[in-house]
């Protein structure tokens, strides 16, 4: 479940609070004073078998007391209490519940993790939603909901917090009511037993008085739930993410606090970024990244233009910004010339602008007005230190009434200091310009800003089309894992793996197998020239570390030699390991080429995650790497290599020519598809990856294998393109086209087929004009999430972005799958085929296997093709009360 019943939750009519209690500063006193004197406007039921009364409010000695069923209940009795009164209020109509008591199985209590489920199991026949168990509880300030046992109630605003440790929850309460910060919720999940992060983002993305979500979080369970709806809730507001257990002791620490196991940190990070949210470091960071976002616009880029009157403020300022990843601006000649006319001559002449000392209030407008007009600039960072000369206060008014007047850049302010300061900060806050103490401070929030405009711009960039339609030989991959399995082996042999990633059509380097030395040497003679020998043995996979590889090896005698002394060496080293003998290979002369490394792990939370880095035998030591989530695409691919610091060698320097990208790229994706194929594969290598202008060649692979438990695409953390529905149709004139689901590389020829709709079918279709489908609008019907959408085009065969579309289904469900609005259009040229109920029939059937309940539309009354064709579908036909032109169609899925 998702979003169901959550209404119940945040928006009650009525309350039962079950274990209230008389007793000073028990939790029950606690939650019974601050549901009472919040300011709900609903009935509040205390429930207690003794008291008469709670607070002077009369109580019901039990849940079958109640007057009525409570919207929400509030329990805080002793865990084996919970699911008999979740069950009693789940038959009495209750459809949510806080659980406040722990003892439900975090650490390694197994007696609570049986009431955990005997609560589940309660709970699911009513559809009850629960939050929790161990948790602080939840509040809305502005219903005057406050269901928790913090001390200090929260001030209404628009920000919504969510957190899985109570103790954030009030500490950021404690922390924001001084600052004057308002919330529209503040949620502490606890143990997360049913209501989850994904459920949370679902809820709060479409909550319209949250302008911004704010998350704490210590352990994802349900990553594709919360993939599908982070990605969603990031396209609509900001998503701004503090994740703990960053550390492998702070990981211990999650996993007995929550009794989650948190996963790999990196694998976290390479999530929230795919998702479009913005991770920060702390609190305080989380909330100066919130007031950042809602006063300016985030930046076009990263290169800062930092404008000081200390030349140590301005240095300092400088490596932070260059310790987050950004870039000092080039400051164009213009500019130089400009501000050569209002600055003394003793000013820095550079990126830091430092104005001197004795800077005043016109010094300071005089400087800044030329730096906003810049264009090789992206945001102004102005820094002040205070001095007995010129005033704090005029300096910053100045700076207001310029920006006031040009806003062509971002603006961020750090006036340092104490009382003077705040004056200043306060002027900043009044004006809505982002204001921080500290330089350091300040040069964070840019780089959140740049950061958080980076995600969501990969949210909706469309990428390149695969340079090359490969097509895997996927019998043949099956085979070689099948042959490895029923032979007991955990690792593929180095001919199997190497044939593995070469059926995948990633080029491999040739290897022969030899029994023994004798046989080594007459196979380096069938090849010729030089020659790698490496040992052969199901027990070693790191060859090197044991002696078991030697490179350049010239003629048969010197191969038989070395692979009887390795085979000696070895034998000494592993005395347990199987020999299988070896394998030859010949030496790859790529002069220039770049050692990379291409993996896959499994994460806990996520999944299967690809590793793309600098390779060779100190991959451990250099750690140059960087994570992607499959499926991959060529620009998500890309980007994972731009986040390495071997990428600024493969793009060229000094003269060598840069790497081909697109290869490498290629080979990512390639490894991506044969994971998505095989759950079978639990790990993989391929190191060294040779890369240079040329393409790449793989020298050794290493792939380990097991039994899977289920098919390779489910334990993906987002769903990959479903190829399964992929069918090619055959028109009346024996002419093929395909039908598939839409890829984000389809957007150019989306745009081009909605170029060719009359301006009749763009109404009919849209209920209004347009002249053209802009970037993003296309974007967003391409880039689906095929886990709650789906959108099928008939199209002709070919590479994805460079063929014509002629028609267009698609669906799009609820959080829950219970209902899915449908849209279609055909070409007009294509019209009276049967295409448009041939499209109809294929995503309705769709729908019937997904498991949702109901597909509906709005149509236009005059828009009688639409309406013939959905009656003879078996649709039911309503008026809209609220537009009589329009019919609202549906039909029933069983």
């Amino acid at each position: 479940m998702t979003v169901r019943n959550l209404d119940n939750l945040f928006k009650p009519k009525s309350i039962a609070l079950i274990g209230a209690s008389h007793r000073a500063n028990s939790v029950g006193a606690v939650l019974a004073r601050n549901l009472f004197q919040g300011g709900f406007e609903g009935p509040v039921m205390p429930v207690h078998p003794k008291h008469a009364h709670i607070q002077s409010v009369p109580t019901y000695a039990d849940v079958k007391s109640l007057p009525s069923p409570p919207d929400l209940a509030v329990i805080a009795t002793p865990p084996e209490t919970v699911p008999g009164l979740i069950a009693q209020l789940g038959a009495l109509g209750t459809k949510s519940a806080v659980v406040i008591t722990a003892g439900f199985g975090e650490g390694a209590d197994e007696h609570g993790r049986h009431l955990k489920q005997a609560m589940l199991d309660a709970a699911k026949p009513h559809l009850l939603r629960i939050v929790g168990p161990n948790c602080l509880g939840i509040l809305v300030p502005r219903i005057g909901l406050n269901a928790s046992f913090a001390e200090t109630a929260a001030r209404p605003g628009r920000l919504a917090f969510v957190a899985q440790s109570g103790a954030v929850v009030t500490s950021v309460i404690d922390w924001a009511t001084d600052r004057k910060i308002g919330f529209s919720h503040l949620v502490s999940l606890g143990a997360m037993s049913d209501v989850d992060l994904g459920d949370m983002l679902d809820y709060l993305a479409n909550d319209r008085e949250s302008k911004a979500i704010l998350m704490y979080i210590e352990a994802v369970t349900n990553a594709r739930k919360f993939m599908s709806a982070a990605r969603a809730a990031a396209r609509s507001k900001p998503v701004i993410v503090v994740k703990a257990g960053r550390h492998a002791e702070g990981a211990r620490a999650v996993a007995s606090h929550t009794g989650a196991l948190a996963g790999s940190d990196e694998v976290y990070d390479t999530a929230f970024r795919r998702a479009g949210m913005l991770r920060v470091l702390s609190l305080e960071e989380l909330f100066d990244a919130v007031g950042t976002l809602n006063s300016i616009d985030p930046p076009r880029g990263d290169r800062l233009t930092i404008l000081t009157n200390g030349g140590g403020m301005g240095v300092l300022a400088t490596d932070s910004l260059i310790d987050e990843g950004g870039r000092l601006a080039a400051l164009t000649p213009e500019t130089l010339a400009a501000l050569d006319k209002v600055l003394p001559p003793t000013w820095s002449r550079a990126n830091p602008i430092d104005i001197i000392g004795d800077a005043d209030g016109e010094r300071y407008a005089a400087a800044l007005a030329p730096l906003l007009e810049d264009r090789n600039s992206d945001a102004v960072l102005v820094l002040h230190c205070p001095t007995a000369i010129a005033s704090s206060g005029e300096a910053a008014a100045s700076v207001i009434n310029t920006f006031g007047a040009q806003r062509s850049l971002s603006l961020l302010t750090s006036w340092v200091g104490g009382e003077e300061a705040r004056e200043a900060r306060r002027l900043f806050s009044e004006h809505k310009i982002p204001t921080y103490e500290t330089p350091g401070q300040a040069v964070r929030a840019f780089m959140h800003m740049v950061t958080y405009r980076r995600n969501q711009e990969t949210l909706i960039q469309t990428p390149p089309s695969v340079p090359e339609d490969f097509t895997p030989d996927t019998a043949k991959a099956r085979e070689i894992i099948a042959d490895a399995l029923r032979a007991g082996r955990v690792w593929l042999s180095d001919p199997q793996a190497k044939a593995m990633i070469e059926a995948y059509a990633i080029p491999v380097a040739g290897t022969e197998v030899a029994g023994d030395p004798k046989a080594a040497a007459e196979a380096a003679a069938r090849l010729g020239g030089a020659v790698a020998l490496k040992i052969l043995s199901p027990d070693i996979t790191h060859k090197t570390d044991v002696g078991g590889v030697v490179l350049n090896l010239e003629g048969p005698r010197a191969v038989e030699a070395e692979a009887a002394a390795m085979l000696e060496y070895v034998v000494r080293q592993r005395p347990k390991a199987r020999i299988e003998g070896f394998t030859v290979e010949p030496m790859v002369r790529r002069p220039g080429a770049y050692e990379l490394i291409v993996g896959m792990s499994e994460d806990l939370q996520f999944g299967p995650a690809i590793l793309f880095g600098h390779g060779g035998t100190a991959v451990e030591v250099i750690a140059d790497k960087a994570l992607a989530l499959p499926p991959l695409n060529m620009r998500l691919a890309h980007e994972a290599m731009s986040r390495t610091r071997i990428h600024r060698l493969l793009r060229g320097y000094r003269g060598l020519a840069p790497v081909n990208l697109d290869a490498i790229a290629l080979t990512l994706i390639k490894v991506s598809q044969m994971i998505i194929d095989f759950a079978e594969i639990a790990e993989l290598d391929i190191n060294p990856l040779l890369a240079d202008e040329y393409g790449v060649i793989a020298l050794d692979a290493r792939i380990r294998v097991a039994k899977a438990t289920r098919p390779g695409a489910e334990r993906l953390a987002i769903r990959p393109y479903p190829r399964e529905l992929e069918e090619i149709i055959t028109l009346d004139d024996d002419r093929k086209l395909l039908l598939r689901p839409v890829l984000p590389e389809d957007e150019p020829s989306l745009r081009a087929a909605f170029a060719k709709l009359t301006p009749e079918e763009i109404r009919l279709r849209f209920f209004a004009p347009m002249k053209a489908l802009s970037h993003v609008q296309a974007a967003r019907f391409t880039q689906i999430d095929y886990d709650r959408e789906m959108a099928l085009i008939l199209t002709e065969p070919g590479i994805p972005g460079r063929t014509e579309i002629f028609g267009v289904v698609r669906i799009s469900a609820d959080p829950d799958n219970e209902r899915a609005e449908y849209a279609i259009i055909v070409q007009h040229d294509m019209t009276g085929r049967g295409l448009g109920h041939l499209l109809m029939q294929r995503i309705i059937d769709y729908a019937r296997r997904r498991g949702i309940g109901e597909i509906y539309g709005d149509v236009l009354h005059e828009n009688t093709t639409m309406l013939n064709l959905c009656k003879t579908l078996g649709f039911s036909r309503a008026v809209m009360p609220s537009d009589p032109d329009i019919v609202r169609v549906s039909l029933k899925l069983p």
